[in-house]
């Protein structure tokens, strides 16, 4: 099989005792060829579904550290660069404005590494575009403060976040977040799901628990998607995510925090027709209207440039 040497720029743990093959999505940066892990346990089909390869960590290593170089074995003949590299934060509607791209014929990588991953991403010219929801602590505001020399800030959506729960759970239902919080921090058969660390969901989940560390809190998937299936399926009785997630699952949501949902822009890039086609699918309004319809509220104008 055919292989190619990468970096990989993130720890990766594995289980000392046990060869570990992890799958990678391969992306070009500035300095060759990145593999990004595609994660593992929470949506394992969809992570094979994008990898381009894979690599080994021996059985002796209980890690593989940050910045190592490694030899991936491509899945199929060849790794094919795709026209536009997305990396950041997970939305449901970001399924909504690739969509349109695959529509027009661009083929699109998308890796939910996070908006503090996707923020390192592109800084590193790793990627095109990197979704974030990031407050400021000191401003209170989301995003603006991100953008800097070489990266821009284009204005996406509003989403609301929320506590995802089954409908009838009595420590929940009929409850603000803050109340319920409470009872399933003093709880301990209350499971959570979290979210993996550099999630801008992360960040306000660990505002919220202030220290604690509910039973669950080790349990990190990378999407609204999998916390909501977590706890549709009883694995566990609470986690965050959006709202518009809730609904698909038929879960209870109890809003926490409204949040902006943008997308940084590496300036050396913006003139790429993939890049091109995202930032006209935002200001599209059949894409606008299906945004709306996912329960979210587009922030750009169709007019704006």
């Amino acid at each position: 099989m055919d292989t190619v040497s990468a970096r990989v720029p993130l720890r990766v743990a594995s289980e000392l005792g046990r060869k570990e093959f992890v799958l990678v999505s391969l992306v070009e940066g500035e300095d060759g060829t990145i593999a990004f892990p595609t994660g593992k346990g929470f949506g394992a089909v969809t992570s094979f579904s994008q990898a381009d390869g894979f690599f080994e960590i021996d059985a002796l290593a209980s890690a593989l550290d940050a910045e190592s170089e490694v030899e991936v074995t491509l899945i199929g003949s060849a790794a094919h660069a795709p026209d536009v590299v997305i990396m950041g934060s997970h939305d449901v509607a970001l399924d909504v404005v690739v969509g349109r791209l695959v529509d027009r014929g661009f083929s699109a990588r998308t890796l939910a590494v996070g908006s503090l991953g996707g923020v390192a991403a592109a800084t590193r010219g790793e990627c095109d575009i990197a979704p974030v929801h990031l407050i400021d602590p000191a401003s209170g505001q989301y995003n603006k403060h991100l953008a800097g020399p070489g990266l821009s800030l284009v204005p996406g959506w509003r989403r609301m976040q929320g506590v995802l729960f089954r409908p009838g759970d009595a420590r929940f239902e009929g409850r603000s977040a803050q109340e319920a919080l409470k009872i399933v921090l003093a709880d301990s058969s209350a499971l959570m799901v979290n979210r993996n660390a550099g999630a801008g969901t992360r960040v306000l989940i660990d505002r919220l628990l202030d220290g604690a560390r509910p039973a669950g809190y080790a349990n990190q998937p990378k999407s609204h998607n999998a916390v909501a299936a977590a706890v549709a399926q009883g694995r566990a009785d609470w986690g965050l995510a959006i709202a518009p997630v809730a609904k698909l699952y038929g879960l209870g949501f109890l809003p926490v925090s409204p949040e902006h949902y943008d997308f940084l822009v590496v300036d050396s890039r913006r003139e790429r027709p993939a890049v091109q086609a995202f930032l006209a699918a935002l200001h599209d309004e059949r894409t606008r209207e299906r945004i709306r319809a996912l329960g979210m509220e587009p922030s750009v104008e169709p007019s704006a440039a």
